[in-house]
Formats: structure tokens, sequence, C-alpha cells
């Protein structure tokens, strides 16, 4: 009994302080957060749809309880990214801020903040790809590497702190042929956040049986500092900091090694239709290629990102969006740096008739509204909705249609 007692002070300490912590994860903050959040989302899509009779580019959004639950399951999805581990300590502010500062005034020397476009080089064809042959699971497909070749301009704020990551300077890409097929005819795809480490999961994703029933082959390059390519943490997260200097640069390199698979598909496989698509931050990736290469078959962005600061000031905690107020990381600094990295800054060069857009309406990671600012811009093209969350688009069948729709009309088998 007394040596209870006397251990009594110690556990209400540690009691107390597992408390404190456990208080203190924005994960926990995240998670508490997530009904009220999607109750809100709720009344705010009831009063936009009411408007929907004297708008036409608003997409009416009927609450459902089912719409709810996948609204909610992306909020706690949301709030398990925020390991404290990946939160910005205060003292990562102000250099993210002055090169945020210093990388708006070398674009607009250069003209790039005008001409978004004039920032992407092309680098054309890897002459240096090695390949060789991989199973996972039963599916065999072709690991092919070769040297990115991209880098960020000389005198670009955060250029060393890029070039340090070693294993992200060399594309990995998964690439799986359609059986009795002529070569003609791929799709090239850009993988969401946090994917690109398993070539099963990746080429699953991207319905590759499917594609091959239609006679098309499908390569998924990994996007930069994910998998193979990532120097820490392999799900990306590198990519999502408070330097969003470093998000613009893994964008545009991204970009850069899509549109050099595009060129080897054509100039080394024998490829005369090639597509592009991509999910998430692929569907920024993809759309940004559309932007860029001439005589694409079509582009399918799904589920898409427009603007990742947008993204950073909707997601993040108080104390972080506080100490960026402060500091001005993700005010109008982060918006002229990424117009270079921007679907919506550039025209698309797909015609309208082969541009393809789904999204869900209960989206809360990408957002819906990120979705649709993407397709007013691209004129309103072929739209596909679901009613449900962000990665409710691999079991709607509206989704499915539409991607099947878009590789039947544009990539002959």
């Amino acid at each position: 009994m007394l040596t209870t007692l006397g251990r009594a002070p110690a556990l209400v300490t540690r009691t107390w302080r597992g408390a404190t912590q456990l208080a203190g994860d924005p994960r926990v903050s995240g998670v508490l957060r997530a009904g009220p959040r999607v109750g809100t989302f709720l009344a705010r899509s009831a009063l936009r749809s009411a408007r929907a009779a004297d708008d036409d580019s608003i997409v009416p959004v009927r609450p459902t309880p089912a719409l709810a639950l996948q609204a909610y399951v992306d909020e706690v999805l949301i709030a398990a990214f925020r390991h404290p581990d990946l939160v910005p300590a205060d003292e990562d502010f102000a250099p993210a801020a002055a090169d945020l500062v210093a990388t708006r005034d070398l674009f607009a020397a250069r003209g790039w903040l005008e001409d978004p476009a004039g920032y992407h080089r092309d680098l054309g064809q890897p002459d240096d790809l090695a390949s060789t042959r991989a199973g996972a699971l039963g599916t065999s497909y072709e690991h092919v590497t070769f040297a990115s070749g991209w880098e960020p301009e000389p005198g670009e704020p955060g250029r060393a702190r890029w070039l340090a990551h070693e294993p992200n300077r060399t594309v990995h890409a998964w690439v799986s042929r359609a059986p009795h097929s002529d070569g003609r005819s791929w799709l090239v795809c850009g993988h969401g956040f946090g994917m690109g480490t398993n070539a099963f999961v990746d080429l699953r994703a991207f319905r590759a049986a499917q594609m091959h029933r239609l006679g098309v082959n499908v390569v998924v390059p990994v996007l930069p500092l994910h998998g193979p390519r990532a120097s820490g943490r392999v799900r990306g997260e590198d990519l999502m900091t408070i330097d969003l200097v470093d998000s613009m640069h893994g964008i545009a390199q991204a970009t850069s090694d899509l549109r050099r698979v595009v060129q080897w598909l054509r100039r080394e496989q024998g490829a005369d239709s090639v597509g592009v698509i991509g999910y998430s931050l692929g569907g920024l990736v993809a759309s940004l290629v559309a932007s860029l290469e001439d005589d694409l078959a079509c582009v399918v962005a799904g589920i898409p990102v427009v603007g990742l600061p947008d993204l950073f000031r909707r997601h993040t905690t108080d104390r972080v969006r506080r100490l960026a107020r402060d500091h001005a990381v993700l005010g109008d600094a982060a918006d002229d740096v990424h117009r270079v990295v921007s679907p919506l800054a550039m025209a698309c060069r797909v015609p309208v008739e082969h541009r393809y857009v789904f999204a869900g309406l209960g989206d809360r990671m990408s957002t819906f509204g990120q979705a649709r600012l993407l397709w007013l811009h691209w004129d309103r093209p072929t739209l596909a909705t679901y009613a449900g969350g962000h990665v409710g688009f691999y079991w709607s069948g509206a989704v499915k249609a539409l991607v099947d729709r878009a590789v039947r009309e544009s990539l002959p088998a």
C-alpha cells in the first residue's frame, strides 16, 4: 500500500505529461475537428448548390450520409499526415520566406512571371536509359531508369538544397506493355502524393490490366522525392514542407521527367499516340505536361491539385498558419513563385475535345474547388464527378467510364 502511494506522484506526472503531449499533437486536434469541418463543408455546399440554377459553372452537391462519411474519412487522413516530426520549427519560417521573395524577384527579372512556360526547358529524350525485367504479385513490368537532367537554374534560391537530394537525380519508371500490342498507343501516368514505392500498387491504381485490354501500354514514372528517389522519407514528405521553393522545384522536375518519357516513347518505342493522366499531385503534373508538350493524344486530370499554396493554407495547423502569416510565407510571394508550375497560368495544348477532368464532390484533400478551376480554365471539357472523397475515385463507375472513353476516343487500339 505504502509502495503504491509512493509511486502515485510519479504516475500522475507521467500521466499529465502524456496527456499534455497528446493534446498538443496536431493529429489529435485534426481528428477532433474532422466532424465540425465536415458539417461546415456540407452546409456551404448546400448554399452554393442553391445558386446552381442561376450559375451553370456551379456543380450541385447533394448532401448524403455516404458523402458525409467519405468527407470525414478524408479529414481524418489529412489529420494523420500531420505528424509532429513534419511540422516546421519556428526558425524554419524566416529562411523560407527569404527564399520565396528572392525567387519571385529572380523570376520577375527573367520574365517568367509573365511567361510561366518560359521557365521550363525541353531536355529532350534521355540517352542513358536502362531497363530491367521485374515482377510483383504476378504482375510483370520493366523497371526503367535514366538521369533526370533537370536542376534549378544557376542562381536560383534553394538550388544547392535541391541538388543535395542525390537519389532524386535518377528517374525510375514502371513500364507495362499490353500483350500483342504494336506499341503505338501509350498512357503516361502521374501518380499521387505518397505513391511511387510499389510498382504493383501504382500500375493497379492506373488500371493497367484494363488499359491492356484496350490495346494501350502504360508507364508510371516515379515523381521526385518519392519511393526510390527519396533521400529521406519515401512517401514524398520532403516535397511538402514550409519551403515552398522546394515544392515548386519538385513539380517542375516532375513535369520535365514526364516530358522526357513522352519523347522517349515517340522516338525510341514507335509510339504515335501518347496520352497523359494524373491523380491528385500527378494531376497537376499531367496538366502541366499538357500545357508544354505538343501533339498529345489526350490529357486526363483526376482529383487534380492546381495550386499548392492554396492547399498549404487550407490544411496547415493554426500555429503554422499564424507563423506563416507573420513571415509572409503563404502570401503573394508563394503564389507568384508557383505561377511557373500552375496550369491555370498557361494554355492547354491538347484540343478541348480530348481534355478530361474527374473529381470527387466530397474531396477534402485537393477539394472539388481545385478541379473546378481547372475545368473552367480548360473551357469546360468532359467532366465526371462522383459523390465521394479523395480516394473514392478508384471505385467510381463514372470515373472508370470517363477514363475508358478518353482512351477509346484518343488512343487507337
